[in-house]
C-alpha cells in the first residue's frame, strides 16, 4: 500500500493516477473526504485517510499498513509559522510515523533551487531544505525530486499565462531569469517509476524539461501557439513587488507575493535533465508541446 500526501492538489492527482495505472494500491491523505479532489481519487479506487499534516496522530493512522510513502504536500504562500507547521514539522512527524510503520520507500517532492545557499532566502525554500534533510536522515530508502516550474493544462502557472496572453491587450513581463518547465504528467511518471528503480535510492534528481527559455521567450511561444500579437513591456521588479505586497493582503489566492518575486529573481531555474532521464528512462516533452496541450 502506498500513502500519498498532497494527492488532491495540482500535481498530486497526476501522481495518483500514474500509480493507479500501474494497478498499485493507493491511500490518499485528505483533510475533507467529501471534497471534490477526494471524490476524484476515490473514484479511481483509492482509499481515503482523513488527516492533516499538522495532526501527528492522523499521520500515524494514515501510514499504518503502508510500505511506501509519496510525500507531495507543500504550501506556496503563508506565514513562517505555517511553513514550519505544515511542511517542516509535518514532514518530521510523517517520517517518524513512516519509520514506526516499517515503511521501506519514501519518495519526496522538493523544488528546483532548494540548496544551502537559498534556504535563508524565503520561508518556502527554508521549509523545502528542512524537508529534504529530514528525509535524508530518516534511515528509510528514499528518492528526492526537485521539479522546475511544473506546467499542465489543469492547474499551476501555465493556464494563467495562457489566459493572460489570450485576453490581455498588453503583456507585463516581470521575470528576467531563465526557466526550464516540465510537464506535469512527466513528473508523475518519474514518481511512479521511482518506486521500482533501485539505482535511484538515496539520490536527489532535478526534474526539468528539455527547453531553457527566458520569460520573454515563454510568452512569445504562447503567443505563437494562440496566434496572438500582444505588445509586451518589462515591469520593474520594484513596481511588481509593491503590487505583490498589496495583492498579498487581499482575500484572494493569486500566485503573487513578495516572496514569490524574490524566488523568481534569485537565479535561473534550470538544471541538467540527463541524470533523471538516464536513471528512469523517461524523456520529458518539450515546451512547445506542453503549451499545445494546455491550450487544446
Amino acid at each position: 500500500m502506498i500513502l500519498v500526501t498532497g494527492g488532491t492538489g495540482f500535481v498530486g492527482p497526476h501522481v495518483v493516477h500514474a500509480l493507479r495505472a500501474q494497478e498499485r494500491d493507493v491511500r490518499v491523505l485528505v483533510r475533507k473526504p467529501g471534497s471534490k479532489g477526494a471524490k476524484i481519487v476515490a473514484s479511481w479506487g483509492c482509499e481515503l485517510a482523513q488527516g492533516d499534516m499538522t495532526d501527528a496522530e492522523s499521520l500515524k493512522r494514515a501510514v499504518e499498513g503502508c510500505d511506501t510513502v509519496v510525500h507531495l504536500v507543500a504550501i506556496p504562500t503563508g506565514s513562517e509559522e505555517r511553513f514550519e507547521e505544515i511542511m517542516s514539522h509535518g514532514t518530521r512527524d510523517l517520517v517518524e510515523a513512516a519509520r514506526q510503520a516499517g515503511v521501506t520507500r519514501f519518495v519526496h517532492m522538493s523544488a528546483l533551487g532548494t540548496s544551502p545557499a537559498s534556504k535563508d532566502l524565503t520561508p518556502y525554500f527554508r521549509a523545502k531544505w528542512e524537508q529534504e534533510q529530514t528525509v535524508k536522515a530518516s534511515g528509510i530508502d528514499h528518492v528526492i525530486f526537485r521539479p522546475s516550474f511544473v506546467f499542465g493544462g489543469d492547474g499551476g502557472m501555465l493556464p494563467l499565462l495562457v489566459m493572460q496572453v489570450r485576453w490581455s491587450p498588453v503583456i507585463a513581463v516581470v521575470g528576467t531569469k531563465r526557466m526550464q518547465p516540465v510537464w506535469v504528467e512527466d513528473v508523475a511518471s518519474y514518481f511512479a517509476r521511482a518506486l521500482d528503480t533501485p539505482e535511484a535510492n538515496g539520490r536527489t534528481f532535478d526534474l526539468v524539461g528539455p527547453d531553457v527559455v527566458t520569460w520573454d521567450e515563454l510568452y512569445d511561444r504562447i503567443k505563437r501557439t494562440l496566434g496572438k500579437r500582444r505588445p509586451t513591456f518589462r515591469m520593474p521588479v520594484g513596481v511588481a513587488r509593491a503590487g505583490a505586497a498589496v495583492v498579498e493582503k487581499l482575500p484572494t489566492k493569486l500566485p503573487l507575493s513578495p516572496d514569490a518575486l524574490t524566488m523568481l529573481e534569485y537565479a535561473d531555474n534550470v538544471a541538467d535533465l540527463q541524470p533523471a532521464v538516464e536513471t528512469f528512462g523517461i524523456q520529458p516533452i518539450g515546451l512547445n508541446e506542453q503549451i499545445r496541450r494546455a491550450v487544446a
